[in-house]
């Protein structure tokens, strides 16, 4: 098992900027990769970000690309997702996710989450 709790949410103008955090306990962080994943109001969840278990490999949405930022810090038994030139369309509770094994894909494939936090983009 594998235990997540995210961190660092909240309200941002639109163009601004917000770093997630998640950190993971239980099991041997960096046997695991993780991703971060998003649900808006009504909408079903979408992938974001995902990163391997050393970190030397992400993978992006489209919608993020360029904007948003994956790391980890298996010292810490953390990971992180910077978010630049936030749009409102980014509101949305994001989640983070863990899935045991080298790879961050098969983006259905993750089967640890954590409770999510709340980030709000206003216009």
């Amino acid at each position: 098992q594998v235990q997540l709790v995210e961190s660092g949410g909240g309200l941002v103008q639109a163009g601004g900027s917000l770093r997630l955090s998640c950190a993971a306990s239980g099991r041997t962080f960096n046997e695991y990769a993780m991703g971060w994943f998003r649900q808006a109001p009504g909408k079903e969840r979408e992938f974001v970000a995902a990163i391997s278990w050393s970190g030397g490999s992400t993978g992006y949405a489209d919608s993020t690309k360029g904007r948003f930022t994956i790391s980890r810090d298996n010292a810490k038994n953390t990971v992180y997702l910077q978010m630049n030139s936030l749009k409102p369309e980014a509101t949305a509770v994001y989640y983070c996710a863990a899935k045991y094994g080298r790879n961050w894909y098969p983006i259905n494939a993750y089967d640890y989450w954590g409770q999510g936090t709340q980030v709000t983009v206003s216009s």
